[in-house]
């Protein structure tokens, strides 16, 4: 895979940051993280999550965050969307009249059918958050410099970016269309938009990874940061790996050292599989990776977060 050639770039430059990867890598973390990071670069930074089980607030120190947008932290504000209320809210935007909409949608014979139309729920989502990156303040600049979406799951995050291209293909012309073609103009143009793919130094996260990037690289979405979360330092030379591995496979513990020996063994297999892993991801991704450490306590603690993202 080639590298991309707006790598160097930070996503202080970006409009829209899209962040994505396996259950269970760190995304929510990184969202934190890079908000905060932001933010001490003097950026406005909206964070959006996609109908999440809620723990920014934890991670940030702020009350819980609903589907409103709400001030979270210093230049940092956050919003839960949740299906039926973004479409409420964009139908409203389309409408120009929150009555108007309730009149002609709030029943439930048509909520079924909006919800029976396919990728409906994620636009409702994806298109809300395109549409914060185009509000402005009353001086005309944008109220938000950068709005980070936390993305689903791989799975379902791609499922999630296909809805624009699959309106583009079926939907005859009008407003959805229109707006359609304005956000995926934007998510594909590498100067307003960069992907962060996050991923742990593991062997399955990895494969899912580089099969994610050749996804978007497909839709034209650019990759632009690689995070590998959970990196622990390398305690072993290889070779010094390959002999633990050797040793302790077969040793029976029956003293303090055989212990250390065989706790040595797997502490030697977890760094030989995250040298390989990310000996993959820098071979096959289009950018250079960005290493942040095992935290041996609860990263989900304010201070943690502000420490990644000093990191950042």
């Amino acid at each position: 895979m080639r590298r991309s050639g707006h790598a160097m770039s930070t996503l202080a430059d970006k409009r829209f940051v899209l962040v994505t990867g396996k259950g269970g890598v760190g995304k929510t973390t990184l969202c934190a993280a890079e908000a905060l990071s932001l933010s001490g670069q003097g950026k406005r930074v909206l964070v959006a999550m996609c109908n999440a089980k809620e723990r920014l607030s934890t991670m940030l120190g702020s009350a819980p965050i609903g589907p409103r947008v709400a001030p979270v932290a210093d230049n940092v504000w956050a919003v839960n969307m949740r299906p039926d209320e973004a479409l409420e809210e964009y139908g409203t935007l389309v409408f120009h009249s929150r009555a108007l909409y309730r009149a002609l949608f709030d029943n439930r014979y048509v909520r079924a059918f909006l919800r029976a139309v396919p990728g409906m729920q994620e636009w409702s989502m994806l298109g809300k958050a395109w549409w914060h990156t185009t509000e402005t303040l009353p001086n005309g600049s944008f109220k938000y410099d950068v709005v980070l979406l936390d993305a689903p799951a791989t799975g379902h995050g791609l499922d999630m970016l296909r809805v624009p291209k699959v309106i583009l293909e079926v939907v005859p012309p009008g407003l959805l269309r229109r707006d359609a073609e304005r956000a995926m103009a934007l998510f594909q143009d590498p100067v307003t938009c960069a992907v962060v793919l996050v991923t742990l130094p593991e062997e399955m996260p990895t494969t899912e990874t580089i099969e994610l990037a050749r996804a978007l690289e497909e839709l034209r979405l650019p990759v632009g940061r690689v995070v590998v979360n959970g990196v622990l330092p390398p305690l072993f030379s290889k070779e010094e790996r390959l002999v633990l591995e050797q040793v302790g496979g077969s040793l029976e513990v029956r003293t303090r050292g055989d212990a250390a020996i065989v706790a040595g063994r797997h502490r030697a297999i977890r760094e030989r599989v995250q040298a390989e892993s990310l000996a993959r991801l820098s071979s096959e991704l289009p950018v250079a990776a960005t290493f942040l450490p095992l935290l041996m306590e609860d990263a989900a603690r304010p201070d943690a977060i502000r420490w990644l993202a000093k990191r950042l």
